[in-house]
């Protein structure tokens, strides 16, 4: 047996939702930033420093990032029943751009921060082993429902009559990803 975790990402958080054969084996909400730390130094942050500020700023999140996300998943893969075989995180152009000075602009400020988050999920899980798929947060609901056929209500929805709240539509796009990264019919 084996497991996939999906990533619903925000901004220094993120719901986790990992599966094992369709079914919801856990769901939590985990830290991707430590406390004290800028949830986002090129949205909030850069408007107010210039970008030798900006780019040490974001050197440190980033290494915060790195060492919250780190213990995040390690706590989270030490609760699993099985090993995580893959990691689902929404995508991120691959030509953006990762000079800070280029981010700091629009229209790149406004998703600088949460790819910055994703590339970092993205080498933790390649650290660790994991399989990285991203997924199209607009269309992986329905295309994983799609591939359920008529199990999409029970596989999608049925968490929430079975674990109860909170069960959000983050919590549906995680697990739907990670259904999708499973590949099969």
């Amino acid at each position: 047996m084996s497991v996939r975790l999906g990533i619903a990402d925000h901004l220094g958080w993120a719901i986790a939702v990992t599966a094992a054969d369709q079914a919801v084996v856990d769901r939590r909400r985990i830290e991707l930033v430590e406390p004290g730390v800028s949830a986002a130094p090129i949205h909030y942050e850069s408007a107010r420093l210039d970008v030798a500020a900006t780019a040490a700023l974001v050197a440190t999140v980033r290494a915060s990032v790195i060492r919250a996300s780190s213990a995040a998943l390690d706590d989270l893969a030490g609760a699993l029943p099985a090993p995580v075989v893959s990691l689902s995180l929404r995508f991120w152009p691959p030509d953006f751009p990762d000079d800070i000075a280029v981010q700091r602009r629009a229209p790149y400020e406004a998703r600088a921060d949460a790819i910055m988050y994703r590339h970092l999920l993205a080498e933790l899980a390649h650290a660790r082993g994991w399989a990285v798929h991203c997924y199209d947060a607009k269309h992986v609901e329905s295309q994983a429902a799609d591939r359920l056929g008529e199990r999409a209500d029970e596989v999608l929805l049925g968490p929430r009559a079975a674990l109860g709240p909170p069960w959000t539509k983050d919590h549906r796009v995680a697990l739907a990803a990670a259904v999708m990264a499973g590949g099969g019919p």
